[in-house]
């Protein structure tokens, strides 16, 4: 039963992006108040080109707090090479790439297009809710 559970039963359908253009201290901000540690970076087609944590928001910000005049762009701070997960791929997978992994979070795709973000919280949920 555990490998038919899967990441589309369990992401975050209601996600957050963030465009590369975006000024990087105002998506600092914006990650702080609404308690998220990452977002999606997406181009004008929805295609997903990046992925801003809460470590890349840390860096902007320490530099901003140096040179308040300071502006940069989430495109200069965010991690380009983002590694996804699927759909319909296993949480039980999921899971295991969780504990090889240092990642908080994992876009989820479907037909190339980012369609929800999977966390630890969220498989760390579905697999409370198996009987063992």
């Amino acid at each position: 039963m555990l490998h038919s559970l899967n990441v589309g039963d369990y992401m975050t359908q209601s996600i957050m992006t963030f465009r590369p253009e975006q000024d990087v201290i105002a998506a600092a901000r914006i990650l702080a108040n609404r308690g998220f540690s990452g977002a999606p970076v997406v181009d004008d087609l929805g295609r997903l080109v990046g992925i801003l944590s809460d470590t890349d928001c840390i860096r902007a910000m320490v530099k901003f707090g140096f040179d308040p005049d300071w502006r940069g762009l989430v495109s200069e701070f965010m991690s380009p090479n983002v590694e996804t997960v699927e759909l319909e791929d296993s949480i039980l997978d999921v899971a295991q790439r969780f504990t090889e992994k240092r990642f908080r979070r994992y876009p989820v795709m479907e037909d190339n297009r980012v369609v929800g973000v999977i966390s630890r919280i969220d498989v760390l949920r579905a697999l409370e809710r198996i009987e063992l």
